[in-house]
């Protein structure tokens, strides 16, 4: 099984970060790319209750469904990962239905992603703020952040839904998904 091991930090420039990501010898491995996820649970949100994330995204034209769990959180989050593409979206979304899940969740955003050779750096534009994420080994990790300036204290190990969960107590919105046409910036 293979265990996802990252850190996010809020992204201030774009352009700044592109910078640094260059000069820290990344190549761009996709462009901005639009990005929809639904997250789903069963009745009584069961996964959630176990820690757990079943997660079908539309990235571009492709198709992905992710089971995240085993979640631990120290200075990185870290979660065991499987992930699979899927032919069709909309089939897979009615599967899942046919089982008993339901969608729980929603959010979208614009990635660009960066690497390189070793780990993997991606630049999210969400509708509550940029973020960055850096994947790879604990110890990439914390180089890559250090060549881009950001200090371990600005390390976030939260989940998008956490972050927006953290938002609407914040801004008391009323938005219910983190979609850019429910939020208003």
């Amino acid at each position: 099984m293979q265990r996802e091991i990252e850190i996010k930090f809020r992204v201030v420039d774009l352009r700044a970060l592109t910078r640094y990501l260059r000069a820290a010898g990344f190549r761009l491995v996709t462009r901005r790319t639009h990005e929809m996820n639904t997250l789903y649970d069963l009745p009584g949100e069961v996964l959630r209750a176990r820690k757990e994330l079943l997660r079908l995204r539309k990235y571009g034209l492709a198709w992905t469904l992710t089971h995240k769990s085993g979640g631990i959180k120290g200075r990185h989050s870290s979660r065991v990962e499987l992930e699979t593409g899927v032919a069709d979206g909309k089939k897979m979304d009615g599967i899942l239905r046919g089982l008993g899940y339901a969608p729980s969740f929603r959010y979208e955003k614009f990635r660009a992603e960066w690497s390189d050779g070793k780990g993997q750096v991606v630049v999210d534009e969400t509708p509550i703020g940029n973020f960055c994420e850096i994947e790879g080994p604990a110890r990439w990790i914390d180089a890559t952040a250090k060549k881009l300036g950001v200090n371990p204290a600005d390390y976030i190990t939260k989940n998008y839904a956490t972050l927006f969960s953290d938002w609407k107590q914040a801004t008391r919105s009323a938005a219910t998904e983190m979609i850019f046409k429910a939020v208003k910036r």
